[in-house]
């Protein structure tokens, strides 16, 4: 039995959620990476991918629920928070959660092409940066590299249809 089974619990349930924004993201066409930050074991913010959506490049789903996040406490100072994400954060992501200065990340299926935290790289353990995160990695790793493994699938199938069928099933 581990030490800290209240903390587990914590991180099961803010898993689930960030799972949710997944597969919302998945809905959408999107990549289905989900996040949430939960402050003082309270909810504080959702994201998910938005980058096809909205044509934006920052639009992943860490930095939006980040923005969020410091809109609703009214400041860029996430301390106290701990993310939950689906997806191991990129470079990009992962530089935002240091500099918002969160205190935990908790993250589902490694990124080995873009994974900046122990996959690629470890950003988190990198001494000379301002500030460290406690990282907890692989929480619901399968579910989690499911839901990419569905999105890609998808993606794959559709680039090997003939062009002439594609747009004719595009009209019916």
């Amino acid at each position: 039995m581990s030490s800290f089974p209240s903390v587990e619990l914590k991180d099961e349930e803010g898993m689930a959620l960030a799972l949710e924004e997944a597969r919302r993201a998945l809905e959408e066409g999107e990549p289905p990476v989900g996040a949430v930050v939960f402050y003082g074991g309270k909810l504080l913010s959702r994201g998910r991918n938005a980058r096809e959506t909205s044509q934006d490049p920052t639009a992943h789903a860490e930095i939006l629920a980040l923005r969020r996040a410091a809109d609703r406490r009214q400041t860029w100072r996430l301390d106290g928070c701990t993310v939950y994400v689906t997806l191991e954060p990129c470079v990009m992501c992962a530089g935002a959660l240091i500099a918002s200065r969160v205190d935990r990340v908790v993250f589902g299926a490694a990124d080995p092409r873009f994974g900046a935290w122990g996959s690629l790289y470890d950003l988190g353990k990198d001494g000379r940066l301002p500030h460290r995160c406690l990282v907890r990695r692989g929480l619901r790793s399968g579910e989690c590299q499911a839901l990419i493994d569905q999105f890609f699938s998808t993606v794959r199938a559709r680039s090997r249809r003939p062009r002439g069928l594609t747009e004719a099933m595009e009209r019916v």
